[in-house]
């Protein structure tokens, strides 16, 4: 094993071939200095943890040399001893204020300098732990940072481009996670010839565990799933039906996670719209001249109470109207002064529809929210969906 090397600062030739005499009989390696700049170098130079300075030396005395260690940049700490008389207490006082960690007192036995630098190897060895300890954690750190980055390029790739013509319905969409990986899944798909689905869900909490959830329930809401579970035995849309065959799957899971949903099917021919909405913040329909009103009263979150019952509504969605879809990561943004963004806030932005038209109308919610919380993050993650029946 190496022996830790000491640096030792003093001009006095006598004097420091004493001080490294006895620390190389203590089974260290001195080092000499004869004054402050040449230990300065040496400190950037070598491996030395520990530098034992003289007060007065030319060229740089100990304190000047100790505020220069202090400014360096190093990857370990370097233990800083004082040489003083007993009797200098202002000249302590300013050598502590330097950065000096101990002294040593001219005249000390070699008992006491060897317990002293024993004393400051024991920290020294405990530095270095933590610091191998941070450059783990920090290796783990990356290493998971990466993972994240992967599985939300994959997770992006598994929500739909709503961007697009269905079924004579113009679709648009944004999606800012708050994190790598996000909570919020939505879709929507033909169902049949002449009836088109939608859903928005928004897991409960954050990050790995959220996105799993919102994974799995993206890959179970296929619009097979949709068609078997959202109509009753007659043939009519039955979103409340699909809301509790999930609540079904997921109260009976071992773990307390949520969801929350906005779910619907529409007539494509009639503009009959069957929703229901389990605990998500209500949809805005927009007519043609801006006027907005909100669908749905609240309902229970998905997965949290077995017992719950979920209940359909209608609406009709007339030709050149829009229907808009927010998380709650909207509402709920907070600017610098700690003011939600609130509901009559994400009300305003649905009604310049008619003005911005609907392909803009996502991102008009994102700039909204960028420039409300003055460019910070949004702490959840952010959804908007709009859907709007063309006039033919």
């Amino acid at each position: 094993m190496p022996r830790q090397k000491i640096i030792v600062a003093e001009d006095s030739e006598l004097q420091r071939l004493y001080l490294c005499s006895l620390i190389n009989g203590l089974g260290y390696q001195a080092i000499e200095a004869e004054d402050g700049q040449i230990a300065l170098d040496l400190v950037t130079n070598t491996d030395a943890a520990i530098v034992i300075s003289d007060i007065n030396m030319p060229n740089m005395d100990g304190i000047n040399l100790t505020r220069h260690i202090r400014a360096l940049d190093l990857d370990r700490y370097i233990h800083v001893f004082m040489v003083t008389g007993a009797d200098e207490t202002e000249t302590r006082i300013d050598a502590l204020s330097a950065g000096a960690d101990d002294f040593i007192t001219k005249g000390s036995s070699t008992e006491m300098l060897k317990a002293r630098i024993k004393t400051a190897t024991r920290l020294i060895a405990h530095a270095e732990q933590l610091a191998e300890r941070t450059r783990v954690l920090k290796e783990a750190h990356d290493r998971i940072e990466t993972d994240l980055r992967a599985a939300a390029v994959a997770q992006r790739q598994l929500l739909p481009d709503l961007n697009a013509d269905v079924m004579g319905f113009a679709v648009a969409s944004a999606f800012v996670p708050s994190s790598f990986v996000s909570g919020d899944m939505f879709g929507c798909f033909p169902l049949t010839d002449t009836q088109l689905g939608f859903y928005a869900v928004d897991v409960s909490g954050h990050g790995v565990q959220a996105s799993l959830l919102s994974v799995a329930i993206g890959h179970m809401v296929t619009p097979d799933y949709v068609r078997t579970h959202a109509f009753d035995d007659a043939g009519r849309p039955d979103p409340a039906a699909l809301v509790t065959a999930l609540n079904d799957r997921f109260s009976i899971s071992e773990n307390d996670d949520y969801f929350t949903m906005f779910c619907g099917v529409i007539d494509t021919a009639t503009g009959d719209m069957t929703y229901c909405q389990a605990g998500y913040p209500s949809a805005l329909y927009v007519d043609h001249d801006g006027a907005a009103m909100s669908l749905g009263d609240g309902g229970f979150p998905v997965g949290l109470i077995v017992e719950a019952t979920y209940e359909n509504a209608t609406h009709t969605f007339e030709q050149g109207a829009a229907l808009v879809i927010c998380s709650d990561a909207a509402e709920e943004a907070a600017n610098l002064s700690g003011e939600p963004f609130g509901t009559t806030r994400v009300r305003r932005i649905a009604q310049t529809y008619p003005a911005v038209g609907l392909k803009a109308l996502p991102q008009t919610y994102v700039d909204a929210l960028k420039n409300w919380r003055g460019g910070a993050p949004l702490e959840d993650d952010l959804t908007v969906v709009a859907l709007e029946r063309k006039i033919p």
